[in-house]
């Protein structure tokens, strides 16, 4: 399978080698910890092939040693391969878990004004923190008792601007009532909205790679996490270092919400699982 001129055929059918997608995918799995292969050789030849285009590179093999000499190039390859599917109140019961259990626990430790603080991770376009936001205000009696601060994180830069914009359209406002879309979002068009300006200034958004100790540095230590549908993309070893990067940002006796298919106690024994009536979460059991 030959590597001819990108603009010598659609874009969309730019073939890769198998030298080609192998190196392409240790890439993304260097940077992201996400693991792609030959299974998955149609989904990365499409991504491939646009990123190939844009760069008006000769071949893949032009496009891979671009690659290797800029770093924004290959973040820009990380971002076409991110999954951003997601909307408000997204599992709710976890909402309703933070609010009726998961936060009253955190509180015993903690008196009035004291900060508390909740990381959403991989964030996406926002809508997972924003709605913690929205979901706090609404349900919460003490949310205004306690100084809460929602960090969102991602590793995909563009989808990281969209979040801070807080433009969003009838799909992934969806599972809102009418009352809160009126009183939290403001019209753009007939199609879009965007979230008031006290809750787009309620979360902070930063770039944050699970697998890359160094680049959460910043972001100090957390109360509670939600890292939902991100470990399921990862193999053992990439799995292995995200979840002791998640253990070393709780705080002792923190909390993590993950997917509804995902589990600690197959990885690691430093969470116990917590069953509460709306969902079930782990709790960090290790002092640090």
């Amino acid at each position: 399978m030959g590597n001819g001129p990108a603009g010598s055929e659609d874009p969309a059918t730019v073939p890769l080698s198998a030298a080609d997608l192998e190196e392409i995918c240790a890439i993304i799995y260097r940077r992201s910890g996400m693991v792609f292969g030959e299974t998955k050789r149609y989904y990365i030849e499409r991504r491939v092939a646009d990123l190939i285009s844009q760069r008006q590179a000769q071949s893949a093999r032009h496009y891979i040693s671009i690659l290797r000499a800029d770093a924004r190039e290959t973040e820009l390859l990380i971002n076409s391969f991110t999954v951003n599917e997601t909307y408000f109140y997204r599992e709710l019961h976890q909402l309703a878990c933070l609010g009726n259990s998961i936060l009253p626990e955190i509180i015993r430790t903690k008196k009035p004004g004291d900060r508390i603080r909740i990381w959403s991770m991989p964030c996406s376009s926002g809508e997972e923190p924003y709605s913690i936001a929205i979901w706090l205000l609404e349900n919460w009696p003490l949310v205004d008792a306690y100084n809460i601060e929602i960090v969102g994180s991602d590793i995909d830069t563009s989808i990281l601007r969209q979040a801070v914009e807080g433009i969003y359209g009838d799909r992934s406002v969806s599972r809102l009532s009418a009352d809160i879309i009126d009183r939290y979002f403001e019209p753009v068009d007939l199609q879009q909205r965007r979230l008031i300006k006290d809750i787009r200034e309620s979360v902070s958004f930063v770039k944050g790679n699970i697998v890359d100790r160094q680049s959460l540095a910043a972001l100090g230590s957390f109360d509670v996490i939600f890292c939902r549908n991100l470990l399921i993309y990862f193999d053992d070893v990439a799995r292995e270092t995200a979840v002791h990067n998640i253990h070393e940002m709780l705080y002792p006796g923190g909390y993590i919400c993950l997917g509804h298919t995902e589990s600690m106690s197959r990885i690691t024994e430093t969470f116990e699982p917590v069953r509460y009536p709306d969902a079930i979460v782990y709790r960090e059991t290790r002092d640090k």
